[in-house]
């Protein structure tokens, strides 16, 4: 296994060489991340074939697959989103208030980056570049980890970075990986205390429980998306079978994707007429309370009392009759994960008291789940989206990634 005691040391050196580094030199960098990534995506590409192939052996499900799988459109988004990051504000040595005290002490807050920050994520190459430029930006340095089904993409966009930063006059240790995918070096990294400052894992609900569980590093949780869509009674119904389809079958792998939609049952009927037609162009299996299979019939099967707290990343979606939205902001607030709910009404009134009433870190009004999601947002991108409530909640961009220190101006004053 890689000495991570020494990637470690590597990394607090640059964490602080990083710091000291103005926006010019960051925003360099980031340019030159930009193009090393445009210029040699044949090389990422292929890389990333070989990911494929071998997950594809595995017998890796489709909706998997595409959170792997990178492609030419792909890569031009990822790199448009590290030039949006390049052009946002650099928040580090921004002085959010200053005041002066009774015995004539200024105490200001200045934004500073955390340091270090260790990235435990799945199979999604393009968070690897995603996570390094976010760090990089807001002046952290970043040690990665995905896993083994991403490794030569991961590889690949790694060392071409380093290229970059190289190029840029950073330090190459800025951005590293972890390249050993076994379990024990993701054990190692959540206890490298000495040099990792905040740990951050991306993925699914088991790795997520885990990390949280078992590491010693400070961790800011992720990702767990249990999402739902609530169907008024006073809802456009063809506007929510569109919104429906979208927050469940555009891409159904990601977690702000919907996984249980909630429906008013004296809209119930009618509302099925309408989504079902659109969810079986993608084939979505419906896991449905007893009034919702009465209504579909064979079309559906029945639901198990797990399915209400599943995060499938498939097409699969779980239905439930409700009679009021008071039972689904109740619903919701015990098997959602904090992540993104969603109402469909047309009632100002209904759409004001589930904003108010229900715990996520995203909640809609009459749109899909899925634009919690660091571009939509407008942060350029994100390095996860925080279903927790310390420190940062939502998608994390560059504000979350820093901390603050107080700064004091004196004239002599002592205690």
């Amino acid at each position: 296994m890689t000495d991570l005691n020494e990637q470690g040391r590597h990394a607090k050196k640059a964490a602080y060489e990083l710091g000291m580094a103005g926006s010019a030199k960051k925003d360099r960098a980031l340019s030159e991340i930009a193009a090393v990534l445009t210029e040699k995506a044949d090389e990422w590409l292929s890389a990333n074939a070989e990911d494929l192939k071998a997950a594809e052996a595995s017998g890796m499900r489709s909706s998997m697959l595409d959170r792997l799988r990178l492609t030419r459109e792909r890569i031009d988004g990822i790199v448009k989103g590290v030039l949006q990051v390049r052009e946002l504000p650099d928040p580090i040595g921004h002085v959010d208030c200053m005041d002066q005290r009774p015995n004539g002490l200024i105490i200001g807050k200045k934004r500073v980056p955390l340091g270090v920050i260790g990235i435990i994520y799945e199979a999604r190459p393009n968070v690897t570049v995603d996570a390094a430029v976010l760090c990089l930006k807001s002046g952290n340095v970043c040690i990665l980890r995905g896993g083994k089904e991403a490794i030569h993409s991961n590889m690949c966009a790694v060392r071409l970075m380093r290229e970059a930063l190289k190029k840029a006059g950073l330090p190459e240790d800025c951005v590293s990986l972890i390249e050993d995918t076994s379990r024990a070096s993701a054990e190692a990294l959540m206890h490298l205390d000495e040099y990792v400052d905040v740990l951050i894992p991306r993925g699914g609900a088991g790795l997520i429980r885990t990390v949280a569980k078992e590491a010693s590093v400070p961790v800011i949780r992720t990702g767990e998306g249990v999402c739902h869509i609530y169907v008024d009674d006073e809802a456009d119904l063809d506007m929510a079978a569109d919104i429906l389809y979208n927050a469940k079958c555009s891409r159904p792998s990601v977690c702000n994707a919907a996984e249980c939609v909630l429906i008013n049952e004296r809209v119930e009927e009618a509302f099925l007429k309408k989504a079902v037609p659109l969810l079986d162009k993608d084939k979505v299996e419906l896991r449905c309370d007893e009034k919702a299979l009465a209504i579909v019939g064979n079309r559906g099967t029945a639901a198990a009392e797990e399915d209400w707290d599943a995060e499938y990343d498939d097409y699969i979606l779980a239905v439930r009759t409700v009679k009021d939205m008071d039972e689904a902001i109740d619903f919701i607030n015990r098997h959602g994960t904090s992540h993104s709910e969603a109402i469909i009404t047309d009632n100002y009134f209904k759409a004001q008291e589930f904003l108010e009433r229900v715990d996520a870190a995203a909640v809609y009004v009459n749109a899909s789940t899925r634009f919690t999601d660091g571009f939509e947002f407008g942060l350029g991108a994100e390095i996860g989206i925080s279903t927790q409530k310390l420190h940062a909640r939502g998608p994390m961009g560059l504000q979350e990634l820093t901390t603050i220190k107080y700064i004091i101006y004196g004239k002599g004053q002592v205690r």
